[in-house]
């Protein structure tokens, strides 16, 4: 809603209000409402027009207002308000309306509101009135100011402030020089001419005139004056004051332009606040006045310089009361607390503008006859500081952890630090220190500093509201001081720093200068006058060098008291800015004293002195918590915990580390006193802490709580409010107070040393010289036990920097520092100087070396020389001398450039130091301590070879005498070769020169040196080509003697690596065809060397040498001509190789123990066995030697059949002669150079074949020794030994590799040769080291099997061997395994064990068997396999496992391979499928004994197979046991597809088909009748019947059981083999009908019998079980026997024919029927010829069981697959039995799909249709 709207529903509710008391106001109402909604905006136009409507429009108004009723009133003066929104009042109306609520202010509060509103929207939008207009309206609010009713008052004051701060925001846009109304008209009262305090007249514009007069009449009115221009008789003074501030706060820049205004501040303002301030203090008007002063002050101090000066001393007079009492002021009043707390408020607030203070040091301090103001206020501030002392406690924690104060400590302290740096320093510190010391013990454990305690809640200068003093902490007035300190230390910090670092680090330099990271003081005379940063610094300058006594007098006073944490961190940080501008500005007196303070602060004396004397206690006790609630001096005096630092200890160290990073470039001289420091807190807390225990608990402590008020946080002191902020759950600390963990101070510290890098080099040598000094002095303090030096120390000293302590006789040596370190030669682990100079000097490398030695390097190297060469120095600092002093030799070639004219000077420079420093001591009395330094030298030496020797180009000869002096040889000799040997002598080199004796033993110290130096040594063999003939002869002399060394590592390395490595050296050399001679010379004096050590007595040695020896010749070898080679192999290869024999031989056997005789591997090493393994060293090395120059070069010699020769009879007799592990190497040897031969071409070729002639001659003759081989044990020296498996492989891998070579020529009788040595080397039975032979081949098995498969079988005869032998392969596993027992050596403590280890061929028959199908179906064809027994040998092999099935031993330990019978019999059956058809094929080639014994193996083969013991299946899960019926029923399937039918050839014997029958019969029993009488044992077929009747009559019936007998395993398999037997006899193929009719002939009494035996039994039995029910097993083994007799059909007289005298001949072609036979004889004859003969057979039988009375067996049964039962033979081809074999008519499963239902039978009912058969063929 617009205000238009709203001033007319003004009107509308005065108009209903005033309708029946002031109808007359009713209708001025409605009038007005009638034109304002005529035309609005017309109506409001006219009204500020002041038109002719305008008197209608405001008629009601007034005349609402002049009613007196309140209401009517209230809405009369909100319609006013709303026209004066809308601009709606003419000016001219204004008088009116003033006049108006003028007579209206004695209405009620809502009534006076109004007003008051009105009011202010009047003037506001009302600029234009000025003068006596502006007068009354403020006094109507001057009147309702002074109203009791508190809301009016304080609204009519509100009121007021915005209406004075409105007449002063009118003045703000006029201009200072137009003073006159640019329209006069328009002001209701215009300005004009006044007369200013100073008398002077001047004409003012309107508003600087009204602004003008209220400013002047309130500064009167505050004085008790009458008021010029409000017509007011009084004001509250405090009111007056309070717009008066409000007026300076808001417009101080508006008084500053305007002279009218200021004047107004200088002749009526500063004198009225002076005589506030001099009067009786009353606490509402002193706190304006001083609001006001502070103003002034801030604001003004340019323009009222006198004033300030007055105001500035007044307040600081009134700080330094003496008492809370208060001292007299002019008018004999006492200053009140408060009132010093006021002042105190100023003061701070002055003092966190740090313009404002260089200003009031300019204008009065810095002026010759002006007031000390700035001087003054620090006195002030430090003698109010420490006037209550008691007030603020003690820090306990500056005096450390585990110590108290005393009282005498601060004057000990303080002439401790006597440090020289001025008198006044010295004064001053001693002052701050006395001033600590002497309230000590007056303190409590209650008093203290913090915002918390101290602070108000809100500032007593701004509680306004409050009419007398509030209550005020006795201690904030200290808070407040304190605040002051840090805010002028932070406003000289923040100017000078700044531009300290824009001016001399930033400041631009010339083109390739470095940056300055450390710069030196800012000397202020060399910066332009002129500029205002010059000034400002110079200001800052002389206020710190006038001021800075009272500062560290104050600070020092309050870091010692019991501050909060962050007010401890502030002082602090005040204590750092100052040093810091000390420093930069170069005031070095007060940099120096502030330095000393803070070190002192970070290290007190007397816990380095208490931590000396302290001695841990013995008992366990809780460790020191350092945060206790009120820490004091009587909390810490009896706690008994170690003295150290307490964490204000650590932040004061961690800011002397700042102050000395930041200050690095310009403390020159004054570095001592930074680093005593150091080094003191490095020994509290890194090195004695240590020795203590003290650093885990002073750890805990000062990570914990800083005291009572460790959660007191404070703002920043530079911000005017005291008030602490809200507390926070994890406040976070002042930055001086984080990172105080050790590891932190450490690094802290670390990083102070690796500032030296951006040191200048002036700076630097400062920097050195102070730790020399430092370092120096110390090792003086702790030597002073033993002064008495020779006078060689004396002139060992160097010339330092500062005077040192040895030439200060004994009184220094009792002198105790201030840093109270004193320790003895025995706790001392190492010096503090000593080690940085070593840290600063390997951070500064460069500088030691392209700098002139004398900023560092002699002041350094001499220092640590001087050190590491006294004999007065404690040995642990000697030794940390040398420590330092090889790092930087080491680090100094390092850094050197390659190309320079420094670097030979600086290299020269390193060597001579170095070799000072192991040249020390030669003559000193203490060994091991000289013995230490020279190691440390001739380690430093290894270092500089190793990282910088290819660098060197000066220096070599003191590095061969350095390496040489260790070794100092000895003439005593030893036996190269161990006693009772002598030099092996050969017959090539009668003169050969003895081994060189070794060294004598050095001392035992000495070995380390050896060591050391050997290690050097090794590096310069990696840097020859840098050394000349003449170093290099020394060289190899060198290396000479430390082979001859009794350490055996350095002896063989020196013989094994470096004479190698020289050796490579002297060849590469050799290629120059002008240096060849003196290089070739070289080389033969190395090889000369390398033969000396070839027979060392020493394992090690003699090895190293033989390999250096041969790598050399293989090496090499290439550019040697022949008689140089000849040279080689007569007289160093060969006689080497006999020299190691001879060796060997004399070396007395091992001490076996009678439980290690069998073991080849036994852990001790024997001289013998050593011997032995030198020489397989050698025979290696000769075969690659042999390998790699035999075609080349030796092979060309004259004596090469010789050599040969000599060779192969070296390898013979070392296989058959020396331990086993030397004829493996042996015969590796021979391997490796029989393969080199194979290179040799053209005229050659002759010789290279004779040799292999040769070469198998020596085979055989070691074969020999296998062939015939028996168990036997090892002889006691070793040789003769049973073969091991490694000489046994290496033998026939050389047997390979000769028959790889010249095999194509070998013919049969050399092959069978071969094949008996293999077979003897797989059977041998005394190797000692058997390796498992289940899982996979043996090494030996699996070269042998290699071996036979590398013969070419093409050679005639070949295969047939090849079979043989592979099948006796095959049986090993079941005819030849043994049992190998080797005893063990015990373990300590434990009983003898044997182990029995057996040898099992198994692997070796997995591999065989499938191997000798693949052999038979590659020479199947060859007639040979079938001619000399070949394949019956191999089928022989077979029915081992077959026979043995389950018994075979196990496949696999750890696999899971195939059952080895699983394995013969598929083998066996793959065979099988072929050679049958491939005898058919063969027919009469093969003789028919061959046939006959072929055919029997087969069939042992198959009844192996069949009738094996299967009772193991039983315990197999069903699953598996089906899968085991299947398998075998591939046996039965082969049987009838593959056997069967070739058994029917007439050249099969009668005997062997019927061994196929009886073996079926057998296989196919089911149970075993208990307690029953065996049938017969008698076959039918031996028995002869020539009738059938007689037969019949003759039956005899089993005897029968009541048992239920014991059924056998695999039911199903035994029926299967059942139905075989059926189908040989059944008429069920038409093909190869002879043969099927003999064999059906043959195997039918089998069948017969085995019939008769069920149906007999079962007669027997039914008579005697009566009722009772048979076993399953024989109800359906009957029940089977009718049916399969039901259905069997046989062929045409084979019944007959089977009983015949001659079966095989009668079953083809049967005799006619004699018709003069009797009628029986003749009926018998005839039926006995019959398909169904059979049945007639048992005739008799079939009629018992159809007339038994008893109920028979019956049975649910599926008839039978059609496909048996038909004429012709179908064989299902779908399903097969394992592998690749079908499966035949047995056990085929129906067809899918076809589908049968099961029908009843019972015995009676098949009895009777047997017997309706014999009657449907007989005709009946």
């Amino acid at each position: 809603m617009s205000s238009l709207a709203f001033l007319v529903t003004e009107l509308q509710s005065l108009a209903s209000e005033t309708r029946r008391k002031h109808p007359e106001v009713r209708e001025a109402a409605e009038k007005s409402l009638t034109i304002l909604r005529a035309s609005p905006e017309q109506a409001t136009a006219n009204l500020a027009r002041d038109g002719p409507q305008s008197d209608d429009l405001l008629r009601p108004v007034f005349m609402g207002c002049a009613t007196k009723n309140a209401k009517v009133v209230a809405i009369s003066l909100g319609s006013l308000q709303r026209l004066i929104a809308l601009k709606a009042v003419p000016l001219s109306a204004v008088p009116l309306i003033i006049n108006t609520m003028g007579e209206l202010i004695s209405q009620g509060v809502d009534i006076q509101l109004r007003i008051l509103q009105t009011l202010l929207s009047l003037l506001t939008n009302f600029p234009q009135v000025h003068g006596d207009l502006l007068g009354d309206a403020l006094l109507l609010c001057f009147r309702l100011q002074e109203s009791r009713i508190a809301v009016v008052s304080s609204t009519a004051a509100a009121t007021l402030r915005q209406l004075v701060m409105f007449v002063f925001d009118k003045i703000a846009d006029v201009d200072p020089g137009n003073q006159v109304a640019a329209d006069e008209g328009n002001e209701v009262a215009g300005g004009g001419q006044i007369e200013l305090p100073d008398g002077t007249i001047v004409t003012l514009h309107p508003s600087v005139h009204d602004a003008f007069s209220v400013f002047e009449d309130l500064c009167l009115l505050a004085n008790n004056e009458h008021p010029n221009f409000l017509r007011l008789d009084a004001l509250p003074k405090t009111f007056a004051l309070e717009l008066i501030e409000s007026v300076l706060t808001n417009y101080h820049a508006l008084f500053r332009k305007r002279t009218e205004l200021l004047l107004l501040l200088q002749h009526h303002l500063c004198p009225l606040l002076l005589k506030a301030l001099s009067e009786r203090p009353l606490f509402p008007l002193t706190l304006r006045s001083t609001r006001v002063v502070f103003l002034l002050l801030k604001q003004f101090l340019q323009e009222l310089v006198t004033e300030a000066e007055v105001f500035l001393m007044l307040l600081i007079r009134v700080i330094a009361g003496d008492s809370d009492s208060g001292s007299m002021d002019a008018s004999g009043y006492g200053r009140p607390h408060w009132m010093r707390v006021l002042a105190m408020e100023i003061i701070r607030g002055l003092c966190g503008d740090p313009e404002l203070i260089r200003c009031l040091w300019n204008h009065f301090d810095a002026q010759e006859s002006g007031s000390k103001v700035f001087t003054a206020l620090i006195a002030a501030l430090n003698r109010t500081a420490s006037e209550k002392p008691g007030a603020l406690g003690v820090g306990a924690q500056m005096y450390g952890v585990g110590v108290a104060p005393s009282h005498s400590d601060g004057a000990t302290g303080g002439s401790a630090y006597g440090l020289d740096v001025g008198a006044m320093a010295g004064m001053v510190a001693h002052a701050a220190s006395a001033t600590v010391s002497g309230v000590v013990g007056m303190m409590g454990n209650e008093a203290g500093l913090s915002l918390e305690g101290s602070a108000m809640k809100l500032q007593c200068i701004d509680q306004l509201d409050k009419a007398e003093s509030p209550i005020i902490p006795d201690s904030y007035i200290y808070l407040l001081v304190l605040q002051c300190l840090v805010s002028l230390s932070e406003g000289f910090a923040a100017l000078t720093l700044p531009l300290y670092t824009s001016i001399v680090i930033q400041r631009p330099r010339n083109a390739g200068d470095a940056v300055v990271r450390a710069p030196a003081a800012l000397d202020i005379t060399s910066l332009p006058e002129n500029e205002m940063t010059t000034k400002q610094l110079k200001t800052v300058h002389d206020m710190v060098d006038n001021g800075w006594p009272g500062l560290l007098a104050s600070l020092s006073f309050f870091i010692s008291t019991n501050l909060s944490e962050d007010l401890f961190a502030d002082v602090l940080g005040s204590i750092q800015n100052l040093t810091n501008v000390s420093g930069a500005l170069g005031l070095f007196t007060p940099r120096d004293a502030f330095l000393q303070s803070l070190s002192k602060l970070a290290v007190p004396s007397r816990v380095v002195s208490g931590l000396e004397n302290y001695v841990e206690p013995a008992t366990p006790r809780s460790p020191g918590v350092l945060s206790a609630e009120n820490l004091g001096l009587s909390s810490l005096a009896g706690s008994g915990q170690p003295p150290g630092l307490s964490e204000r200890n650590l932040a004061c160290l961690k800011a002397l580390i700042s102050i000395a990073l930041f200050l690095a470039g310009s403390l020159g001289p004054s570095w001592f006193n930074v680093l005593e420091a150091l080094q003191n807190a490095d020994y509290v807390l890194f090195q004695k802490g240590s020795r203590t225990g003290h650093v885990g608990k002073r750890m805990g402590s000062i990570s914990g709580p800083m005291g009572h008020m460790t959660n007191a946080r404070s703002t920043s002191v530079s911000q005017q409010s005291a008030m602490p902020p809200a507390p926070q759950n994890q406040p976070l600390r002042h930055p001086l107070l984080t990172d105080l963990d050790l590891e932190s101070i450490q690094v802290a510290m670390n990083r102070l040393f690796d500032a030296s890098k951006g040191l200048e080099d002036q700076a630097y040598k400062y920097f050195v010289a102070a730790l020399c000094r430092l370092s120096a002095e110390m090792i003086g303090m702790q030597s002073s036990d033993q002064l008495q030096m020779t006078e060689s120390a004396e002139e060992l000293s160097p010339t330092l920097l500062s005077p040192s302590p040895i030439a200060s006789s004994k009184a220094a040596a009792h002198r105790r520092r201030a840093s109270g370190i004193y320790l003895s030669r025995t706790m001392r682990s190492g010096d503090y100087g000593i080690g940085k100079l070593g840290v600063v000097s390997l951070l500064n490398i460069h500088r030691l070396i392209y700098r002139d030695p004398d900023i560092a390097w002699n002041a350094v190297t001499s220092h640590l020389l001087f050190v590491i060469r006294g004999a007065f120095v404690p040995p642990s600092i000697r030794i940390q001398a040398a420590e330092i002093l090889n790092e930087i030799l080491v680090v100094v070639p390092r850094n050197l450039t390659s190309a320079g004219e420094l670097q030979a000077p600086a290299q020269r420079r390193v060597l001579e130091v170095l070799s000072q420093q192991v040249s020390a001591g030669a003559t000193e009395d203490n060994p091991a301590t000289v013995l230490e330094i020279r190691r440390m030298g001739l380690e430093t030496l290894h270092q500089i070879l190793q990282f910088s020797g290819h660098t060197l180009v000066v220096g070599w000869e003191m590095i061969f005498q350095m390496l040489g002096s260790v070794c100092k040889s000895d003439e005593a000799e030893s036996a190269p070769l161990g006693s009772g040997m002598s030099t092996p002598v050969t017959a090539t080199s009668p003169t050969r020169p003895r081994p060189p004796p070794l060294q004598g033993a050095p001392p035992k110290n000495n070995l380390v040196l050896v060591r050391i130096a050997f290690q050097s040594l090794t590096l310069v063999c990696d840097t020859l080509d840098m050394l000349s003939p003449e170093h290099l002869r020394l060289c190899i002399s060198t290396l000479g003697q430390f082979g001859r060394q009794p350490d055996t590592n350095i002896a063989l390395t020196a013989a094994e690596s470096l004479l190698w490595g020289v050796s490579d050296s002297i060849q590469a050399k050799r290629k120059d065809e002008e240096k060849e001679p003196e290089y070739s010379a070289l080389w033969m004096f190395l090889l000369l060397e390398l033969l000396r050590l070839c027979t060392d007595a020493r394992p090690d040695v003699r090895n190293g040498a033989i390999q250096t020896l041969f790598r050399t010749l293989q090496l090499y070898g290439a550019t040697l001509s022949l008689q140089t080679w000849d040279e080689c192999v007569w007289r160093i290869i060969f006689p080497l190789l006999d020299s190691l024999s001879i060796a060997a031989h004399l070396m007395p056997p091992p001490a076996v123990d009678a439980s290690e005789s069998q073991s080849s591997f036994a852990t001790h090493s024997s001289p013998s066995q050593a011997w032995g393994d030198t020489k397989i060293l050698a025979l290696q090395s000769v075969g690659s030697v042999f390998h790699d120059f035999l075609v080349s070069k030796v092979m060309h010699l004259d004596s090469f059949d010789q050599a040969w020769d000599s060779f192969l009879n070296h390898v013979t007799n070392t296989f058959l002669q020396d331990p086993r592990s030397v004829s493996s190497a042996a015969l590796r040897c021979l391997d490796k150079t029989l393969r080199a031969s194979k290179q040799a071409e053209g005229d050659m070729q002759p010789a290279v074949e004779a040799a292999w002639e040769r070469v198998w001659v020596a085979f055989d003759e070691m074969g020999k020794a296998l062939v015939r081989a028996e168990p036997q044990s090892p002889r006691e020296d070793g040789t003769g030994a049973p073969f091991t498996q490694e000489s046994l492989q290496a033998f026939v891998d050389a047997i390979r590799t000769t028959y790889s070579l010249s095999g194509s020529a070998w013919d049969l009788n050399r092959l069978r040769r071969l094949l008996e040595i293999l077979k003897g080397v797989m059977t041998y039975p005394s190797s000692p080291d058997y390796r498992p032979d289940v899982d996979g081949l043996t090494p030996v098995q699996s070269v042998v099997m290699d071996a036979i498969n590398d013969i070419d079988l093409a050679v005639p005869g070949s295969p047939s061997l090849i079979l043989r032998d592979i099948s006796e392969y095959a049986t090993l596993a079941f005819s030849a395994s043994f049992e190998l027992q080797s005893t063990k050596a015990p373990a300590p403590g434990s009983e003898t064990r044997r182990r029995v280890e057996r040898i099992t061929y198994i692997a070796l028959a997995k591999k065989t068997m499938p191997l000798l199908v693949q052999l038979y179906l590659r020479f199947e064809s060859h007639l040979d396999i079938y001619t000399d027994g070949t394949l019956e040998q191999v089928l022989a092999a077979y029915s081992i496992p077959l026979k043995l099935k389950y018994d075979c031993p196990a496949p696999s330990k750890f696999g899971d391979d195939q059952p080895l019978w699983k394995t013969a019999t598929t083998s066996f059956l793959h065979i099988m499928k072929h050679c049958a058809h491939k005898i058919k094929d063969l027919g009469d080639l093969i003789p028919g004994e061959r046939v006959e014994g072929i055919w029997r193996q087969v069939l042992e083969a198959f009844r192996g197979a069949l009738l094996a013991d299967c009772a193991v299946a039983e315990s197999f899960p069903l699953h598996v046991q089906e899968a085991e019926e299947k398998f075998d029923l591939s046996l039965i399937a082969t049987l009838e597809i593959d056997v069967i039918l070739h058994l029917g050839d007439a050249r099969v014997p009668d005997h062997l088909v019927v061994l196929l029958a009886k073996t079926l019969e057998n296989a196919s029993h089911l149970h075993q009748e208990p307690d029953s009488t065996p049938m017969p044992t008698g076959s039918i077929s031996s028995q002869k019947e020539t009738h059938f009747g007689a037969h019949h009559d003759t039956e005899q019936i089993g005897f029968g059981t009541t048992g239920l007998g014991s059924l056998l395993p695999r039911e199903r398999f035994a029926y299967w083999c059942f139905d075989l037997l059926f189908l040989i006899c059944s008429n069920v193929a038409s093909d190869n009908e002879a043969a099927r009719r003999r064999i059906a002939s043959l195997c039918l009494p089998r069948l017969l019998n085995r019939c008769h035996v069920v149906l007999s039994s079962y007669l027997a039995s039914a008579s005697l079980r009566g009722n009772a029910p048979f076993p399953r097993a024989q109800e359906e083994e009957l029940l089977y026997v009718l049916r399969k007799l039901l259905d069997l059909q046989l062929w045409q007289g084979s019944l007959w024919a089977a009983f015949s005298d001659n079966p095989s001949k009668h079953c083809v072609e049967p005799p006619s029927i004699d018709p003069s036979l009797p009628a029986s004889a003749l009926i018998a004859d005839a039926v006995e010829r019959s398909p169904k003969a059979h049945l007639f057979h048992f005739y008799g039988i079939l009629c018992d069981i159809a007339s038994f009375p008893q109920k028979t067996p019956s049975a649910w049964v599926i008839p039978d697959n059609p496909q048996r039962n038909m004429g012709k033979l179908t064989r299902p081809e779908s399903r097969k039995a394992s592998g690749d074999f079908p499966v035949g008519l047995v056990g085929a499963d129906r067809p899918d799909g076809e589908t049968a239902e099961a029908v009843e039978l019972d015995a009676r009912h098949l009895a009777k249709t047997c017997l309706r058969e014999i009657g449907k063929e007989i005709g009946a």
